[in-house]
């Protein structure tokens, strides 16, 4: 009989195997990947080490925009997370900063491995221009996005979830194709939610009304 259950991730085994400048450098463009994506300060690499386990797999730093290649990291054989050059880099020359939103371009529309979005944003300060443009384009190109509004221990509670109800309202127009939690990198609150997106767009559970063989 053919094994028919999906492959359990075990994000804390997740390792860094390589950077990219471009679409070129990439890995082979057959696996299963989720990328991070985010304003310079939303905290990408803080919530994939948060989620991993591994307070210094993803390279963070106090200055803001310091990701400026496409980090990939592999949860297990053929499946990545991708984290990608934040948005509105801090001291970067402008042609610089053109360059790198071409190639960040070029991944999000040309990536056939792509499964899923997760775009981090300042739960403090959602929905800003980039976030709607990432929103969008994920929209027309029928790509499933994962919002994390990050840094929730900065607000209390009833701020957390008057945020939460008001950012899942703005964006109830998209549908299924918008799904959205709170996040703490500091607490790890909201890692389990997270683990368990990306086990379904990297390991989707199978079709039980697929034929099972023999």
């Amino acid at each position: 009989m053919t094994d028919n259950t999906a492959q359990k991730l075990d994000f804390s085994a997740t390792h860094f195997t390589q950077s990219a400048e471009t679409l070129q450098q990439c890995p082979p463009d057959t696996a299963d990947e989720v990328a991070f994506v985010g304003r310079s300060n939303a905290g990408k690499s803080s919530a994939i080490n948060t989620l991993t386990s591994q307070p210094k797999l993803a390279r963070t730093s106090k200055t803001p925009g310091r990701t400026q290649l496409l980090n990939f990291f592999a949860v297990a054989d053929n499946k990545y997370l991708v984290d990608l050059p934040g948005f509105g880099f801090a001291k970067v020359p402008p042609k610089v900063k053109a360059k790198w939103e071409k190639h960040l371009e070029s991944y999000l529309r040309e990536r056939q491995s792509l499964r899923g979005l997760v775009l981090l944003m300042d739960c403090r300060h959602p929905l800003k221009d980039f976030d709607m443009q990432m929103i969008t384009w994920c929209a027309q190109a029928a790509m499933p996005v994962h919002i994390l509004l990050t840094k929730s221990d900065k607000l209390k509670s009833g701020a957390r979830k008057k945020v939460l109800l008001e950012t899942r309202r703005d964006l109830s127009e998209y549908g299924d194709l918008v799904s959205i939690q709170l996040f703490s990198a500091l607490k790890g609150d909201g890692a389990g939610e997270l683990k368990g997106r990306l086990q379904t767009w990297l390991c989707p559970p199978p079709d039980p009304e697929a034929p099972t063989g023999a």
